[in-house]
């Protein structure tokens, strides 16, 4: 498996975390090393304009598209890395990578003091409707 690194977000968290799971990872920004994994993993953090650059720069665009698209290797996109796979981006108003047909948006919040963007941390919620189906 491996975590592509192009320059965002945490990547060692995931690392970790895949670690204590006792799964084997790399993180990695070689072509080879993408295109041999067996399973990829995209997170990524911060501008997407900027984060598709990088790709285009390291030439990880095309990689991922013949990993993902052709080779038909399993990604999971995490925060950044799924927002990517979108068509288009807002900020920046630059292409994605097209795999999903959708764009990503900023939100429109009209109550920023109440709404708390980006919104991290812990909540408490509320069931409403059992849902379950016996």
């Amino acid at each position: 498996m491996v975590i592509v690194d192009y320059g965002t977000g945490n990547l060692n968290s995931v690392k970790r975390a895949l670690d204590r799971m006792g799964a084997r990872s790399i993180v990695s920004s070689h072509r080879e090393d993408i295109i041999a994994a067996n399973k990829i993993i995209f997170p990524g953090v911060g501008h997407f304009g900027k984060a598709m650059s990088k790709l285009a720069e390291l030439d990880l665009d095309d990689t991922l598209h013949e990993a993902v698209l052709i080779r038909q290797k399993p990604i999971l996109g995490i925060c950044l890395g799924m927002q990517l796979m979108t068509k288009r981006g807002e900020e920046g108003n630059i292409p994605g990578l097209g795999w999903l047909d959708g764009e990503t948006i900023q939100f429109d919040i009209s109550d920023a003091r109440k709404y708390k963007i980006p919104h991290m941390g812990w909540n408490q919620i509320r069931v409403t409707k059992n849902s379950l189906r016996a």
